[in-house]
């Protein structure tokens, strides 16, 4: 740990090598100290560029400063304060230099912007997510309070890659002066003393459930905290150790240490005592993501965000009040086509786009689109009156809702999904990972409707070809081929020599093996062309 944390400070990347520039991926740039991917050079380079842009942009309020509990969020967080005090920026960091949640970061951003004659506010999150303990991560959120959109992050790319060739010329104040010149401002007591905006809190209450929260050594742990001082909940949590290792952590899939809510291999912990509580949840370490765990284990995320589609449709009479056919509900490619089936019966409106949480912010932070999630179990959604809460993803009201759902309809999640399946049909999915060639993987930039020229997949007709995304005309950055009773989409990796391929059927897990099959048989004719 001390030697990834001098080489932090120690190790100078050169902006002439690729693998060592500012690079802006869906949640911001990543990296790791050692690998000189994430220095504290990054670092002053990215806060100058992000400086740069909100005097472009006319933003003359606070930024709103967050970090996580990796080992090098602090001196990154240290390292972004400095810069943006030596630049006249006005800093709202946690009170007592506490850690940030995500969520509580994007609230606190709309909370300030709702008074449209205060002069506009951002922030920055420092955070890899649920990455390694090793890596780092920063990522940029503009006046709408979610993560910013691809226009933003090229400009702040660029900018802080010339940065990064002269960062000696970034200014800069002793660390004394910036903490002398921030404020202190308590993120967690405004999300907290909010939730029952959206979350009805009362009914949880009144049901009594068991709860438990984990939050698997994240910035969960401080809200967690204060929701069983504010509420009269039946909520332990479970886990308060924070560690810059992680070391209480039990290894991924793969051996790797990794906060992911959504692997039933990290969240063993939890899982082992599930039994303790109705229901139970955990988060990853900037508290984005939610993992939930009913007495039928972890739930799949995919299956969740049905859940939460169908109850939301029908136990949020505000967000009806102009129709139902008015309301729309956002999913990304690649999510569950179980989304589609329930939001059709409802006779609600579809938004679909490509992979990242971008894509649902103007909705969420405009009120048109009432919730948003993503396959790798990060979502958001609006106040129960249909105001925009959180433009970024939130796991604690996801969890929370969790927990309103079974009191008020007194079924654990898993249930509720098996009802759905009664009434949809059992979808089967899967994602597979495909070593890919550099021209394949540029081939995929080539690829458009006609490319497809069967016309079957799986021995079922095909009905739509897909390379931009039906709910706003980006491009997806691959492909999607659909039929009555299944899909496979299939993208390139920004950061492996290999493309993804997600695959569902409704006709069962054999039928699944044969999408799969005949997917890949696709790609490489298609790719190859």
């Amino acid at each position: 740990m001390d030697a990834m944390l001098n080489a932090f400070y120690d190790q100078v990347p050169n902006a002439e090598v690729a693998s060592e520039r500012v690079t802006f991926g869906t949640s911001g740039h990543r990296g790791r100290a050692t690998e000189r991917t994430f220095n504290a050079a990054h670092i002053w380079a990215i806060t100058q560029a992000v400086v740069d842009y909100r005097q472009a942009q006319g933003y003359e309020g606070p930024l709103f400063l967050g970090l996580d509990t990796h080992a090098l969020s602090r001196p990154a967080w240290e390292c972004a304060l400095q810069v943006l005090v030596a630049n006249g920026v006005k800093v709202h960091i946690e009170k007592d230099r506490g850690y940030t949640a995500t969520p509580l970061v994007s609230h606190a951003i709309l909370q300030h912007n709702a008074d449209k004659s205060a002069p506009r506010a951002d922030g920055l999150i420092i955070t890899p997510s649920h990455n390694p303990p090793e890596d780092g991560g920063i990522k940029y959120n503009p006046h709408h309070g979610g993560p910013a959109d691809t226009d933003a992050t090229s400009w702040i790319e660029e900018r802080a890659n010339e940065y990064l060739s002269r960062f000696d010329d970034v200014p800069r104040v002793s660390l004394e002066e910036a903490l002398a010149h921030a404020t202190e401002y308590d993120f967690t007591t405004l999300y907290v003393e909010n939730l029952a905006q959206v979350v009805d809190i009362e009914a949880i209450e009144k049901a009594g459930l068991k709860l438990g929260a984990d939050p698997m050594g994240g910035t969960a742990l401080p809200v967690w905290q204060a929701i069983t001082q504010h509420f009269a909940l039946d909520l332990k949590v479970v886990n308060t150790r924070v560690d810059m290792s992680f070391a209480f952590m039990p290894p991924d899939h793969d051996g790797k240490i990794r906060m992911d809510c959504s692997s039933s291999a990290a969240m063993a912990n939890l899982l082992t005592i599930k039994d303790r509580f109705d229901v139970a949840f955990g988060n990853d370490p900037d508290a984005d993501r939610h993992g939930i765990v009913d007495a039928a284990g972890l739930m799949n995320p995919n299956h969740f965000l049905a859940v939460c589609i169908d109850y939301l449709i029908t136990h949020r009479p505000a967000w009806t009040q102009q129709g139902v056919s008015q309301l729309k509900i956002g999913k990304t490619l690649v999510s569950s086509s179980m989304i589609d089936r329930v939001v059709a019966s409802h006779g609600a409106t579809l938004y679909e786009v490509p992979v990242g949480f971008k894509w649902f912010v103007d909705g969420l932070h405009e009120g048109w689109l009432a919730f948003g999630g993503e396959e790798s179990a990060g979502a958001s959604l609006l106040t129960r009156d249909g105001r925009a809460w959180s433009t970024d993803k939130d796991g604690v009201a996801l969890c929370l809702l969790a927990a309103e759902i079974m009191a008020v309809t007194g079924k654990t999640p898993s249930a509720y999904y098996r009802e759905l399946t009664e009434r949809f049909g059992e979808p089967f999915y899967k994602r597979v990972d495909t070593p890919c060639s550099a021209e394949e993987k540029a081939a995929f930039k080539r690829l458009n409707a006609k490319s497809v020229t069967t016309d079957t997949l799986a021995g079922d007709p095909i009905e739509a070809v897909l390379v931009q995304a039906p709910g706003n005309g980006a491009n997806i950055g691959g492909i999607k081929v659909t039929t009555a009773n299944g899909w496979f989409a299939a993208r390139p990796s920004g950061t492996e020599s290999l493309y993804k391929i997600y695959a569902e059927s409704f006709k069962g897990a054999a039928h699944l093996d044969v999408l799969l099959e005949s997917a890949h048989e696709l790609l490489v004719n298609v790719l190859n062309q």
